[in-house]
């Protein structure tokens, strides 16, 4: 208990500039997996369509308060931070207001620097009992924006879902020359934690070379756990459930537990590397 009280949370803006590649999901679903085996992790939607928020069973009439607030109003995290239906997990929803954010901050000074202060001063929410949050996910716009700018900034790490098609590595090319701008002018921190095949067909040659590409060109930074395409993962959202609540044994749930595993494996690893304090 004392090691996690002395931790500070591990912040991972989950991203990918490419719409439809399980970004969302991975980000409901990793969240719901950390949490299941004790972590306690806050998941932050910075998204304006609020996927994450509505995955996770919070509807649009109940976001009377938003990441839109802390973004523009400078208001705690706390103040916005909601529990949801899985222990250990709690949620900063998002809504549409979010998409007019980058005109509303204008040319305001430090406008990229919003999330990270809003971060570096959570101290607890009242419904989270100690010990503090060990991860802090950010599920990022499919854009390349101040949004996702902000949650790069206010992050130790970027996890890239990759959908396993013919385009994968021409979009992540993209992305990371994002994430070397804002490692360069913003974050000296940020690093790439990991890239997580998705929608990943056995059945489908294109998958397998996708997979020996993407592989023969990150090398250990791409994550053994390969997430499936799979009908019960797609389904959960329309109920407003994680897959691992709506249907645990399912083949995509069971990706989803052994990512948050090797996750958990890889951070271990990493602090065990760094530098004594």
């Amino acid at each position: 208990m004392s090691d996690l009280q002395a931790r500070p949370p591990r912040v991972l803006a989950i991203a990918n500039q490419k719409g439809g590649v399980g970004k969302t999901t991975t980000a409901i679903n990793l969240g719901t997996g950390l949490a299941a085996v004790g972590e306690r992790v806050l998941l932050i939607d910075i998204d304006p369509q609020g996927n994450a928020s509505t995955g996770l069973g919070l509807p649009r009439s109940a976001r009377s308060s938003s990441i839109y607030d802390v973004l523009i109003s400078e208001a705690p995290l706390s103040a916005v931070t909601v529990p949801s239906s899985v222990p250990g997990l709690d949620l900063v929803p998002a809504d549409a207001d979010l998409s007019g954010v980058e005109i509303e901050l204008g040319t305001q000074p430090r406008r990229s620097f919003r999330l990270r202060n809003a971060i570096t001063g959570l101290s607890s929410v009242s419904s989270a009992p100690s010990p503090p949050y060990t991860y802090i996910l950010i599920d990022c716009p499919p854009s390349l924006n101040l949004l996702t700018v902000n949650a790069m900034t206010a992050s130790d790490a970027v996890l890239v879902p990759l959908q396993c098609e013919f385009f994968a590595l021409e979009g992540l090319t993209q992305l990371l020359r994002t994430v070397e701008l804002v490692r360069g002018s913003l974050n000296p921190k940020l690093e790439i934690q990991g890239l997580v095949l998705t929608m990943y067909d056995r059945r489908n040659s294109l998958s397998s070379q996708v997979e020996q590409d993407v592989r023969a060109h990150f090398g250990e930074k791409v994550y053994k756990t390969v997430i499936p395409r799979n009908v019960r993962v797609s389904e959960a959202p329309s109920f407003g459930k994680p897959a691992l609540v709506y249907d645990l044994n399912c083949t995509g749930s069971q990706a989803y537990m052994r990512l948050a595993s090797e996750l958990i494996g890889r951070e271990r690893d990493r602090r065990a590397a760094a530098p004594a304090a």
